[in-house]
Order: C-alpha cells, then sequence, then structure tokens
C-alpha cells in the first residue's frame, strides 16, 4: 500500500514526522507537503503560477518532498504523476488544533483530503489533535498518530464508500485514556472573531481578525460533543454540499416571474 502523507502546517511540523510514522507501519509513505504554514487556508488550487518542489530532509533524516503551493496542491499534484508509483490513499495531518463543525471548509488539512477524493478518487483521512488553545511547548501526537493507524487499518479492511473522506479529530488523551472511538455528525461550531483595527506608525489603518478562541454546541452524537467526553471523533464527510430539504420547498416556487407562486 502506498500513502501519501501531507498537511497545512509546513513540511518540517512535528504533527505530520509524527503522522508519517506511524504510516510506514502499514506500507510505502511518500511525503509532500507545503514550504510554510497554511492553516485555516481552505481549498486552494494554485493555476496562475508555477509550483515549485524540492526534496528535503524530515527531522528523522527521511525524505520528503516540499512545494510552494497549497495543501491541495501538495495531494494533487503526486496523484498527477508527481510521483510514479500509484498512490492509494491520502492522510492529512496531524493538525494540533481540532477541526470540527464549520471548521471543515477553513481547514487546509480537511480540504487535502477532500483532494484525495477530487483528483485521485482514492480515500482520504484528516486527522486533528484537540489540544489545548494557547499550549506552549511540544506536544504529544503518539495517541493521535496510534488512532490513524487504526482507523486506516478499518477502512482498508472493510471498504470506504465512493466520494467520502474521514475527518478524524483526538483529544488531547493518552491512548489508554480514551473514552473510545464515536462516527459521529459535523457540529456547530462557535467563533467569536472580533476585528482589530489598528495604526502603523504612519498612522494608516490595517486589521487583525482576532477574538477568543472558538467553542461549540455541546450536543450528542456530534464532533464536538464527542471530543468533549474523551471519544475519537470520526466523521464521514462528502464533498455533495446540496441542501436537499431546501430543494423540496424551492421547487414550489415559480422562477420565471417576481410574484408569488
Amino acid at each position: 500500500m502506498h500513502i501519501l502523507v501531507t498537511n497545512d502546517d509546513g513540511v518540517q511540523a512535528p504533527g505530520l514526522l509524527a503522522l508519517a510514522q506511524e504510516m510506514r507501519s502499514l506500507g510505502q509513505v511518500t511525503v509532500c507537503a507545503p514550504d510554510r504554514n497554511w492553516s485555516a487556508s481552505g481549498h486552494v488550487k494554485t493555476l496562475d503560477r508555477p509550483l515549485r518542489v524540492r526534496e528535503v530532509l524530515l527531522a528523522d533524516g527521511s525524505s520528503a518532498f516540499s512545494c510552494d503551493g497549497a495543501p491541495s496542491d501538495c495531494v494533487a499534484m503526486p496523484l498527477m504523476g508527481l510521483v510514479e508509483q500509484k498512490i492509494d490513499l491520502v492522510v492529512a495531518g496531524i493538525n494540533p488544533n481540532a477541526n470540527i463543525g464549520h471548521d471543515v471548509t477553513y481547514s487546509g488539512t480537511v480540504t487535502a483530503a477532500m483532494e484525495a477524493v477530487i483528483t485521485g478518487d482514492v480515500p482520504g483521512f484528516a486527522v486533528s489533535l484537540d489540544a489545548p488553545e494557547y499550549h506552549t511547548g511540544p506536544l504529544d501526537y503518539s495517541t493521535a498518530a496510534r488512532v490513524a493507524r487504526q482507523v486506516i487499518e478499518k477502512v482498508m479492511r472493510l471498504g470506504m464508500p465512493d466520494g467520502v473522506l474521514l475527518n478524524i479529530n483526538v483529544p488531547y488523551l493518552p491512548f489508554e485514556g480514551l473514552t473510545g472511538f464515536m462516527l459521529t455528525r459535523q457540529g456547530l461550531r462557535v467563533y467569536k472573531d472580533v476585528l482589530e483595527r489598528r495604526l502603523d506608525p504612519r498612522g494608516r489603518p490595517y486589521y487583525w481578525i482576532g477574538g477568543e478562541a472558538p467553542t461549540g454546541v455541546l450536543e450528542n452524537g456530534t464532533d464536538f460533543g464527542a471530543l468533549k467526553a474523551g471519544y475519537v471523533s470520526i466523521t464521514p464527510l462528502q464533498l455533495d454540499l446540496t441542501a436537499r430539504e431546501a430543494m423540496v420547498s424551492m421547487q414550489t416556487w415559480d422562477w420565471t416571474t417576481n410574484t408569488p407562486a
């Protein structure tokens, strides 16, 4: 099995190294990741300039491809021929913070897994660690890496539905301290962003998007609820964003006029 490992935090991020090392127990691993941090970049594909790729060494001495493109580029390029051997699955992470609720639309980690489904029609996995906000010092990625291997082994044995990727979020706990594994639905993230206006030394305004760390709505069966209860959250995501319930009511509308139907 040939596994492509990527992330949105940069090729030298410790979470990527922990994931790549764990994936080597499952098969051949190719690492292709951005040369810088692309957190909260969303789904980006670079079409307006050339992309450059160079080979670098990770902290354990293994080789990796470093790309000046976005996380999605780092998936699309290997799937389209940057590496000769066919890629069987794509794993993105390990992100140092959870990607839950609406985060999935911002997350370079999750959208890299989406690109696996779009470009290569291969299974995609996004792995994130629910580390404490504003944590200082090194993070322990060992539990999340072990969880990723266990989930992927299960999926490879039983199969992944077409057009689906898995968004995996792991509590910041020792493996033995996990409550368990839970299949979840996407929950509701609550953002507390604030636009801060400041002045530069020449008196010209500039802006930061700041505010408090996001929270979520605590509901059973959701990604946010599972994490709070100590469970690994496994959320199947699909690329079809059609609001089918809305379609039912909107099909009664007369779109040819501005008067009520």
